[in-house]
């Protein structure tokens, strides 16, 4: 049987842009951007066509950044999606290749993302499973330093982007992948979790566990619906996406009161972004 031809709207970098412009992307501006390729229609052009018009809306004052997580370099004991056979954990530990900022994919994230981190001059955070990339004259003062014992918190490049005053653009993308409302997570009395990972070293690669702030997604859309409803947040469509536009400091400051409300210490659950680095 014949190829069905695509299904539109047809997008292109031009309209994109425009569409960013009018839902109020500014020049200059440190922008978050959180999105799905899938949502926005038949672009032409694909990713690249999308990073293209959002650096477009920007201008070459502004700063894009974007998450590029590598949570498949995790303890494959807490693998689900799917799970690994306990026979083979210990030879996974020992031989699992390190984090490698320059070469180690993305994983769980989209191809935006992806087509972000490889772009010319774009610069990528240290962490070894929670990294940022960021294109733009403000790259480097938002990706360096972030600790290897901080996933999202204050030594992340979200508490930096946080500082520069960054907004938030969830493009097509809904607020269970606002990565900014884990910064909260850190300002709230929180469990503790050992989180397992490959690192490099002289010596070459050796596995290494580490204590660190217990993260979950689970009630960010529940979150992000009263924030819609409390805050100002501008709503808007690009291409056939539905998007959303917010200061990420909102979002963090209303995420450290909701949380100590809705999710009481003894009903977190414990997600150490192996199992949606596997999926």
């Amino acid at each position: 049987m014949p190829t069905p031809p695509p299904t539109g709207p047809l997008v292109t970098r031009d309209t994109l842009t425009a569409d960013l412009r009018a839902l109020g992307v500014r020049p200059g501006e440190t922008l978050l951007a959180h999105t799905s390729l899938r949502s926005l229609g038949w672009v032409n052009g694909g990713a690249v066509a999308v990073v293209q018009a959002l650096l477009d809306a920007l201008g070459p004052d502004g700063t894009l950044v974007v998450p590029t997580q590598t949570g498949h370099l995790s303890d494959p004991a807490l693998w689900s999606s799917p799970p690994a056979p306990e026979e083979w954990w210990a030879t996974i530990r020992a031989t699992m290749p390190a984090y490698d900022p320059l070469v180690t994919p993305s994983r769980g994230v989209g191809v935006i993302p992806e087509t972000v981190r490889t772009w010319p001059g774009a610069l990528r955070s240290a962490h070894p499973q929670t990294s940022f990339a960021a294109v733009g004259p403000g790259a480097a003062a938002v990706v360096e330093g972030h600790a290897p014992d901080c996933r999202l918190g204050e030594r992340s490049p979200l508490a930096r982007l946080e500082d520069r005053g960054a907004r938030v653009l969830l493009l097509g993308a809904g607020y269970d992948s606002c990565t900014g409302f884990h910064l909260a997570e850190y300002r709230i009395p929180a469990p503790l979790v050992e989180v397992g990972r490959p690192v490099r070293t002289p010596e070459g690669p050796r596995w290494e566990v580490v204590t660190e702030v217990s993260i979950s997604s689970s009630e960010f859309d529940t979150m992000g619906a009263d924030f819609e409803r409390d805050r100002p947040v501008v709503r808007g469509r690009v291409g056939a996406a539905d998007a959303r536009l917010f200061p990420l400091a909102d979002a963090v400051s209303y995420a450290e009161r909701w949380l100590a409300v809705h999710r009481p210490r003894d009903e977190w659950i414990v997600n150490d972004v192996s199992s949606a680095g596997r999926s």
